[in-house]
């Protein structure tokens, strides 16, 4: 994995009113999870965007006011609203202990499914894999040159060098499928996501019709009391 410099400064207060003006003057709280002890800091947003808004895994070099680290990205949280990061965890590397990392995918070669029609699904963006940090690549490729249509890969297909892959062996990372399948799943999603409920064949054939009756009710009702309205202001000025 490549290596990122990230300078950072120890936080000597905790809590949330300390982690709001941490944020407020710029900053992201973190935390070290080591194996002694777990170190706290703050360290300046605009440092995080080479290590965070990319494909790959990275370690950092961490430089906590004169004394370094050595640690890979853990998790991140973003704001609900202003989508920036709020808070980020970091796991110690060591020379002589395995660590676990999430590893991007990245699919190479030209697919004879893809050529024959087909549409690639990828499942799983990410794996688990576990190994040193100094076998650990920044991606996992995977080469579906010979995947066919209605024909997938799973974890239990790959194969890297001096590194195992956590995942269950039976999960699915990606596969061709039919460019009529692909089109039924996009429809099934987005009635799902309209009606607000998991994919579902109900959903699916009933999402369209409740939200058209649903409209065609709140229209008619609007109308009526229009009407009404209207009638009850007509009456008015014929009684003055």
């Amino acid at each position: 994995m490549k290596t990122i410099e990230i300078k950072g400064s120890l936080r000597t207060e905790l809590g949330k009113k300390s982690s709001k003006k941490a944020r407020k003057e710029g900053n992201v709280p973190c935390v070290i999870y080591g194996k002694e002890q777990n170190v706290h800091f703050h360290a300046h947003e605009n440092t995080f965007k080479n290590l965070i808004y990319t494909p790959d895994a990275h370690i950092v070099k961490l430089d906590l006011e004169g004394k370094e680290y050595k640690v890979v990205l853990q998790d991140v949280q973003f704001h609900p609203v202003s989508d920036k990061i709020s808070h980020a965890d970091f796991i110690e590397v060591f020379s002589d202990k395995p660590l676990v990392i999430s590893l991007p995918i990245k699919v190479t070669g030209d697919s004879v499914g893809i050529k024959a029609g087909g549409k690639l699904r990828i499942k799983k963006r990410h794996l688990k894999v576990r190994g040193y940090a100094n076998d650990i690549p920044e991606n996992l490729p995977i080469d579906i040159t010979d995947v066919k249509i209605h024909h997938s890969v799973k974890v239990g297909d790959l194969t890297y060098d001096k590194i195992e892959l956590i995942d269950p062996k039976i999960t699915t990372v990606l596969t061709v499928a039919t460019s009529r399948v692909v089109t039924k799943e996009e429809e099934e999603a987005e009635a799902a996501a309209a009606a607000g409920t998991a994919p579902s064949v109900e959903a699916v054939a009933g999402a369209a019709p409740a939200a058209e009756a649903k409209e065609a009710k709140e229209a008619k009702e609007g109308k009526e009391a229009k009407e009404r309205k209207e009638g009850k202001e007509g009456k008015e000025g014929k009684s003055k």
